[in-house]
């Protein structure tokens, strides 16, 4: 296995470590280090899901620098992709700071996707990330980074209302990138639906 492809799974493994932080902890201990990571565990769930969306920027630089893309490589980081975004959302749903109709949507969005990507390779076609899939992916990550990191800025700022507002705002940004590039996604893809004779 390449190290592209070894970096899509290491994402994949960071994925529960990510969710660990993220969802709350309880500890009543004396150990001033746990007791540290505890109380800003958000921060730590941020700077793993950090790591894990730099090993995404890097697995698919390494391909294309060495020439190491492979069908596998393509499966592995669409896969961990779409893993560590939905994971990190449900566990948002869960400490409802996120509606589940959002979760829904972006849920819906990868289905579809990947239903049109199993028509493809029934006809040999192996598909790679579009650009528009790379946006929304993107502003995904920057929705999620700030959200993690919400409540380090409402002690540092102290304006939880407005905090908030635009972690909502960059929020409804990537959710509406999601839907314009599900779109295009189907749009562009409507000959795998069409019945051969």
């Amino acid at each position: 296995m390449n190290l592209p492809n070894k970096l899509s799974l290491l994402r994949i493994f960071m994925i529960p470590l990510v969710m660990f932080f993220i969802l709350p902890i309880s500890y009543s201990g004396d150990n001033s280090f746990i007791s540290f990571v505890v109380s800003n565990q958000m921060f730590v769930a941020d700077l793993l899901f950090v790591i894990a969306s730099l090993t995404d920027m890097f697995d698919g630089k390494i391909a294309r620098k060495y020439n190491l893309i492979t069908n596998l490589g393509k499966f592995l980081d669409s896969l961990a992709d779409k893993m560590l975004i939905i994971a990190v959302l449900t566990a948002f749903v869960e400490i409802n700071r996120i509606s589940s109709w959002w979760l829904m949507i972006i849920v819906l969005r990868e289905f579809m996707v990947t239903g049109i990507r199993m028509l493809a390779a029934e006809k040999g076609t192996v598909m790679a990330a579009k650009m528009i899939g790379k946006i929304k992916t993107t502003t995904q990550m920057i929705a999620i980074i700030y959200l993690l990191l919400e409540p380090t800025f409402i002690k540092i700022f102290a304006h939880e209302n407005i905090v908030t507002t635009v972690g909502n705002i960059l929020f409804i940004i990537c959710v509406i990138m999601t839907v314009i590039s599900g779109l295009d996604y189907l749009m562009k893809n409507l000959n795998y639906f069409k019945e051969e004779k």
